[in-house]
């Protein structure tokens, strides 16, 4: 087709108009009024077009063999893409407060409970987003500020663990936020990253058995697929930035895990034999200077 219709006159060439390359004004027009559906909160009717929305614009931005509709260094894309992140973030927020200030018997409420799993998909989602297009921090610090209240949320609507759905949704998210700060794709001081580790590992470890639980009393299969990608990933997370740490943090970290009834996960051996190693490390490097300072040892340390 593409090598005969231009041969056949001019009046047959639109036929092939659809099949030209699209003004890349137009693309970042339909790109800027697909985000803002895809990060909106519409009626129950339009959540499968915004879910279609949602597939398109990771397939758009997913790196393949042909050329890319748009370049991600776009500025008007990315101011676009974040004042929605705000939005969503804002709107979630204003969720979390009004559940935090609400009786249990409103906050059981099956809606509320839709709408709290269905913003934490949008966030999950979200992130994909932001990661190609390197635009984390945003959400990593919201997340970093708000795990506190998330968390209770999530407890007070988990009261009788008998909807382990939001929580895996938690864990999606967290398992993004830790990834970025873990491995510096995100930088964050150390006081927050503290505060990240001592926050997410004692709800992750009670998390974890939780969700087995549930997939085991099943029956006819569990709707829950947990990852073994995002528990790995998490651990991995958590040992990075428990690496970080300064030494008197990492021990009491440690320790409390030594002591949990949940040690098995996250497996945090690897972070104990590296304290113990500096740590002892340390105290010789220590004497040694003590030792040079005092002018009773001309050895350097090592």
């Amino acid at each position: 087709m593409l090598r005969i219709i231009p041969h056949l006159g001019s009046q047959y060439v639109e036929i092939l108009a659809r099949l030209q390359p699209v003004n890349p004004i137009s693309v970042v027009g339909v790109f800027i009024s697909t985000i803002r559906f895809a990060t909106s909160s519409p009626s129950t009717s339009l959540r499968d077009l915004k879910s279609s929305a949602q597939d398109q614009l990771e397939y758009v931005l997913t790196e393949d063999d042909d050329a890319p509709l748009l370049t991600l260094d776009n500025e008007d894309i990315k101011i676009e893409v974040k004042n929605c992140v705000i939005d969503l973030l804002s709107r979630f927020n204003h969720h979390i407060e009004s559940l935090l200030n609400a009786s249990q018997d409103v906050v059981s409420e099956m809606t509320m409970v839709c709408d709290m799993h269905s913003f934490l998909s949008d966030i999950s989602w979200v992130c994909q987003i932001l990661t190609k297009m390197e635009m984390m921090k945003h959400l990593v610090c919201y997340w970093l500020e708000a795990s506190s209240n998330i968390i209770k949320v999530t407890e007070k609507l988990n009261q009788d663990d008998d909807m382990p759905e939001t929580r895996l949704k938690v864990i999606e998210v967290t398992s993004k936020v830790l990834d970025e700060v873990g491995f510096g794709h995100v930088i964050v001081p150390t006081a927050m990253r503290l505060s990240l580790v001592n926050v997410w590992l004692p709800f992750v470890q009670r998390t974890r058995p939780l969700l087995e639980q549930a997939n085991s009393e099943s029956e006819g299969g569990s709707s829950l697929q947990i990852d073994s990608e995002i528990w790995q990933g998490l651990e991995s997370s958590f040992i990075s930035i428990l690496l970080t740490l300064p030494s008197a943090s990492q021990a009491e970290i440690l320790a409390e895990w030594l002591r949990s009834e949940h040690a098995r996960y996250p497996d945090l051996t690897e972070a104990f034999e590296a304290w113990c190693y500096r740590s002892k490390i340390a105290k010789r490097r220590l004497a040694l200077l003590d030792g040079i300072s005092n002018g009773t040892s001309s050895q350097v340390p090592p």
